[in-house]
């Protein structure tokens, strides 16, 4: 016997989002039929892969952020797509940590098929969660890149226990199949690990990856104000860096060549300005070093009244944002 239940007005809205789930699915199930494929990896993941030529760049991403952008694609296929490139999309529907043994499951069978051999250069990208699984499950593709942005080494607590974010995770298990994620490096060609060293628990998760291959990209004072692959993404670095490298080229000098470009960034300079509170003379030569570069009346502003303050006598404490 069956009961209808009526459903309240509030939870019409998650119906109507579980329709559009299920709509974007079926979409991206015909993109991956003609593209290469889609398919269903458990409950909580899947896999997306186009297959356009021997350079392949193998992307981590939550269904979220996908759904939230306009066009709904993967952001790495906007990439590969620009440049002719395969691409691998691993989709994660909400914070799984990618620890699920369906996921394990299908690595297994990319190794089993020697799927990566097919491909002259394989990247493995990812962020945050994204980055812990990129290095994680680079394991399967010997001599593959790996750039990866504030990865986590593990969410193990006997490893992590200070680290006290997404304790919830905790419960999955970081100790079984593809679990540490520096070990996990081993055989890789080179890896690239970004983070904000002002921020005490990134800097504690990359100083885990000690391997010799290992490079260290230190973003000093740029996610205070954002989370990384935003910042990247508004200074133009992010696509640039995956591009370089899918070619071949990335390297510790290009990343500081780009890197640069943080003299221009809005949000960086302000955070600059910020950590000049009390200090005037440091103030002053942030402010002057903006004001001639840059179009910034509030830093010429600042600058004015320091410079006069500093002519009048002794330094008036100085303003924060």
């Amino acid at each position: 016997m069956s009961v209808d239940v009526p459903v309240s007005p509030a939870a019409a809205p998650d119906a109507a989002g579980a329709t559009d789930r299920d709509s974007w699915l079926a979409l991206m199930d015909d993109i991956g039929e003609e593209a290469g494929y889609f398919q269903p990896l458990g409950d909580a993941h899947w896999a997306f892969f186009s297959d356009q030529s021997p350079v392949l760049l193998v992307t981590f991403e939550s269904l979220a952020a996908i759904r939230a952008t306009p066009g709904q694609m993967p952001a790495g296929h906007a990439i590969a797509a620009a440049k002719g490139w395969s691409h691998l999309c691993l989709i994660a529907e909400g914070d799984t940590w990618y620890r699920d043994a369906a996921v394990y499951r299908y690595f297994d069978r990319l190794v089993d098929d020697a799927f990566f051999e097919d491909f002259d250069r394989v990247v493995f990208y990812g962020s945050g969660m994204g980055g812990y699984a990129a290095c994680a499950y680079s394991v399967t593709a010997p001599g593959a890149t790996v750039l990866a942005l504030q990865p986590r080494a593990t969410l193990d607590p006997a490893v992590a226990g200070w680290d006290r974010r997404d304790m919830a995770k905790r419960r999955l298990s970081f100790t079984d199949r593809y679990g540490f994620a520096p070990d996990m490096t081993e055989g890789t060609g080179e890896v690239f690990v970004l983070h904000d060293p002002a921020q005490p628990l990134d800097a504690m998760h990359a100083a885990l990856f000690t391997k010799p291959y290992v490079t260290q990209l230190r973003c000093r004072h740029l996610t205070r104000r954002a989370d990384l692959p935003q910042a990247l993404t508004q200074m133009n670095i992010l696509s640039q860096l995956i591009e370089a490298a899918c070619e071949g080229r990335m390297s510790a000098p290009l990343f500081h060549s780009l890197w640069r470009g943080r003299r221009q960034y809005g949000p960086y300079l302000r955070t600059l300005w910020a950590l000049t509170e009390g200090r005037p003379a440091r103030e002053i030569m942030v402010c002057r070093s903006v004001s001639q570069r840059l179009n910034a009346p509030r830093f010429r502003k600042r600058l004015a009244e320091l410079e006069s303050a500093a002519a009048a006598g002794p330094a008036t404490s100085s303003a924060t944002l």
